[in-house]
């Protein structure tokens, strides 16, 4: 496999994704509005999901410039469920930045996002002008919706006292996969893929937003804060029930479960609490679990792409599905 030139691949076309959203919102009024999206769009984020619109596109013999403006669509709806969430989780920082509802106010962060998925749908409408047209914005609708669906369960759960894996597995499913699956299918709908290519593709987006979502849980607390923009600890702090503090509860001793409880009851930790907690999880294997479970959906992911008949196009996504879980940020 050549990874450099996949990887060459992703950086030039990422540059391309990060200049034209830079031209978006450049010339729109009022600038009350428009700067503080702009300040958004501009945040260094990997840009995954127009990505994998791109490289599904491409995968069912599709071309990029057909993509374009769908890919600039998911990336604006993306960054307008990243804006709500932080209000949500009264963020402070987001890749290394303050949060919007932080720079400037909430009222500001909740209108911008808004204009943001207005403007996505605008960009969607520019790629799906063939006789799939109904099904790429039927697509987006779905994923959308799930995204929601998603995010509630998020909340809902921090108010639950006992939360188990496998519904923590559905949140994600909704909450991250689903957004993944939704670029994967747009891309391929846009190249015209068949029907089975388009189901191919589906999975590995689904799969792979897991293993992603996983990996997140995994960094909170195992990476720096320098490589995540971030605090660490920080899923802990707000008293999240991510997949590696769910797996901790399952394998804890009566003892350990009092320690890991006293999380939900008081809503979270202090932060210098974080290490001890760490090497709670450390104790327990949950770290290693984590790493277990994030290479088991990336297989899954990979082995799906047996169906897609050009060579380079599997090795496209199967490079990319195992620099994600090499990722540091």
């Amino acid at each position: 496999m050549n990874s450099e030139k996949y990887s060459n691949l992703y950086k030039k076309e990422k540059l391309k994704i990060d200049a034209k959203l830079k031209k978006i919102l450049s010339t729109r009024k009022p600038h009350s509005l428009y700067e503080p999206g702009h300040y958004i769009l501009e945040g260094e984020g990997k840009r995954l999901r127009p990505i994998l619109v791109l490289f599904s596109a491409k995968a069912v013999g599709g071309k990029f410039s057909q993509a374009y403006n769908a890919a600039l669509s998911v990336e604006m709806m993306h960054n307008f469920t990243l804006v709500h969430d932080d209000i949500m989780d009264n963020a402070d920082k987001r890749r290394g930045r303050l949060t919007l509802h932080k720079k400037y106010d909430v009222s500001t962060a909740i209108l911008v996002g808004d204009s943001l998925l207005s403007i996505a749908y605008e960009y969607l409408l520019k790629d799906a002008k063939s006789e799939r047209s109904h099904k790429i914005i039927d697509t987006f609708n779905d994923g959308l919706i799930k995204v929601c669906e998603g995010q509630s369960l998020d909340k809902e759960f921090e108010l639950k006292k006992v939360v188990t894996l496998s519904e923590y597995l559905v949140m994600i499913k909704k909450k991250t996969a689903a957004l993944a699956e939704m670029c994967c299918r747009i891309g391929a709908l846009i190249g015209n893929g068949s029907d089975e290519e388009i189901e191919v593709l589906a999975n590995f987006g689904s799969k792979i937003g897991i293993a992603f979502q996983i990996q997140d849980d995994l960094l909170d607390i195992a990476g720096t804060e320098a490589e995540l923009g971030k605090v660490i600890g920080g899923d802990l702090v707000e008293g999240k029930k991510t997949f590696l503090f769910l797996k901790a509860l399952e394998k804890a001793n009566s003892n350990q479960k009092k320690k890991l409880n006293r999380v939900i009851i008081n809503k979270g930790i202090k932060h210098s609490e974080i290490d001890e907690y760490k090497k709670l999880y450390e104790k327990l294997g949950v770290i290693t679990d984590a790493q277990k479970e994030i290479v088991k959906y990336s297989k899954s992911a990979i082995k799906g792409l047996e169906k897609l008949t050009n060579v380079e196009d599997k090795e496209i996504f199967t490079w990319l599905a195992n620099s994600l879980i090499k990722r540091n940020k």
